[in-house]
């Protein structure tokens, strides 16, 4: 009688022993659980990671939050480019002008701008004997020859051709304090004829 106590006492023993090794919580697959609740009562630190129901703790290694890494932005490589130098708007032509095979003498150099050559007014209008008016408020030039007028707005590509406007590709333009005019535009006005030669750069006008 007295050993079947005996065994019964031992074996309570050993059932709340195992009892007592074990606490609430949920355990994932390996079967234990990193401590979160009442660790002190249990014998474990807060955080530590522990198996349940006497499968013992783990070394004392508290779980690790892990933060996740910030994405290493690539660095952004930017291209230098060296700027190319600035191509002028204009540039001496070297244009020649002939008005019934004599020679127009140019104070400023003619140019050119999109492939158009410009001469200056004043003397462009002296050697095809036009005169010349200028209103300043409106900025137009007003040339006449005969029974041919043309009027022309500084900057503006609009005209006008005995009162009928044409829009024409360049501008009349004020560089450096002279005004140009597109040549071959400025002779049809007057009612010249143009023939102009690429190789030697001559353009003869013909009234």
């Amino acid at each position: 009688m007295k050993k079947k106590m005996l065994c019964c006492t031992i074996a309570l023993l050993l059932v709340s022993g195992s009892v007592v090794s074990a606490h609430p919580g949920r355990t994932d697959a390996n079967g234990g659980h990193t401590c979160r609740t009442n660790c002190e009562r249990w014998g474990l630190s807060y955080g530590e990671y522990h198996y349940h129901n006497g499968g013992g703790s783990s070394s004392g290694s508290k779980s690790s939050s892990s933060t996740p890494k910030a994405k290493s932005s690539k660095n952004s490589t930017t291209k230098s480019t060296v700027p190319k130098p600035a191509v002028p708007a204009y540039a001496k032509s070297g244009l020649k002008v002939y008005v019934n095979g004599s020679v127009v003498k140019f104070d400023s150099e003619p140019l050119v701008y999109n492939n158009i050559n410009l001469v200056p007014l004043r003397e462009i209008a002296e050697g095809m004997g036009a005169e010349v008016t200028w209103n300043r408020e409106a900025a137009t030039i007003g040339v006449q020859r005969d029974n041919h007028k043309i009027t022309l707005t500084i900057g503006s590509k609009t005209v006008f051709y005995n009162g009928k406007s044409e829009n024409v590709t360049v501008a009349p333009k004020v560089i450096n304090g002279v005004t140009y005019v597109p040549i071959q535009v400025f002779a049809r006005g007057l009612g010249a004829g143009v023939n102009y030669t690429d190789h030697d750069k001559i353009l003869r006008i013909s009234l």
